[in-house]
């Protein structure tokens, strides 16, 4: 299948069932080939995308101009005539649990769920205006941002909430590890890499202080919004030691955690308030250990190295 793909399909506009076409994120079309299961929801997302419009009533916009990975999410106008998105999503082990998360936080520091189907996995989403990414703002602004966006997710467990039903984070690092030794042949430092799979599946372990987390919250996944000044999008919710979810926005700080992986891993610590040692040794675990295609980036050894216990 070629890197784009165009699908078609009769209800989309809302009004006559004019044939209407959309082209897909090359990126979905590729992930999409991965698994039997991934290409059959492909070939039915037409269907879907025409069940989810007639269902909620909806008259498409257009597809947003992203780079989306595992689904297609398009803006879209309700029968009130109130602005919507509309996600759908393929089969994706880390995002199974993104509409119970989304219940779960019921819009605090995240996008509303309006509409979902549990089993088709679409979602109507409230649209977040103007919508532009927190990667307009400098990443030393970014920071801030994040971390007041988790400690807000964080703040949704308590005693009386507890998450119950959610997978445990170690279930998603066990899948990773096993990633990584797959491609042992790779790896440039079997001794650097030992460790952080170490790390990784100690520090993953259940604790009573487990919270829910985000999981893949970075400047990417964050939106200026008119409800609240910034809100979070694509959760991927795992019951966890809270300190793992400062390391995604530092991964994705990749020139900056390379210059000094100690003085920002030390200010993110204060800006979330997890305890430092913690955070340390998660970003240098996932710096070491994350399955990965470039290898040969020396950056991630470098940055390894630096953190290394």
């Amino acid at each position: 299948m070629p890197l784009a793909t165009t699908v078609s399909h009769g209800l989309a506009d809302g009004t006559d069932g004019t044939l209407c076409a959309l082209i897909l994120p090359s990126q979905l079309v590729v992930n999409c080939q991965k698994t039997p299961e991934r290409r059959v929801w492909l070939e039915n997302l037409p269907q879907l995308l025409d069940k989810s419009m007639i269902r909620w009533s909806l008259r498409l916009e257009s597809t947003f101009r992203h780079s989306g990975t595992c689904s297609l999410v398009s803006p879209v106008v309700r029968s009130d005539g109130t602005q919507a998105v509309l996600k759908l999503a393929m089969p994706h082990m880390e995002g199974k649990d993104e509409i119970p998360g989304l219940r779960y936080w019921s819009g605090r520091s995240m996008v509303e769920l309006l509409e979902a189907d549990d089993d088709s996995g679409a979602m109507l989403l409230e649209r977040c205006l103007p919508g532009t990414t927190l990667r307009s703002q400098p990443e030393s602004a970014q920071d801030g941002v994040i971390a007041a966006v988790l400690k807000r997710v964080w703040e949704s467990t308590t005693e009386t909430t507890r998450p119950f039903g959610f997978r445990h984070l170690s279930q998603m690092i066990d899948l990773w590890c096993r990633e990584t030794i797959a491609q042992r042949c790779l790896w440039p430092d079997a001794g650097l890499v030992n460790e952080g799979l170490r790390v990784m599946k100690e520090f993953a372990r259940p604790a009573p202080a487990d919270v829910l987390l985000a999981t893949d919250l970075h400047a990417g996944n964050v939106l200026r919004s008119q409800r609240e000044p910034w809100l979070a999008i694509d959760p991927k919710p795992f019951v966890g030691d809270r300190s793992y979810d400062p390391v995604q926005h530092l991964i994705n700080c990749e020139t900056r955690l390379h210059g000094n992986p100690g003085r920002l891993v030390e200010r993110l610590a204060g800006l979330t308030g997890v305890d430092l040692q913690r955070l340390r040794l998660w970003t240098f675990a996932r710096a070491a250990a994350d399955p990965r295609d470039d290898w040969i980036n020396t950056r991630w050894i470098d940055i390894a190295k630096a953190l290394s216990p």
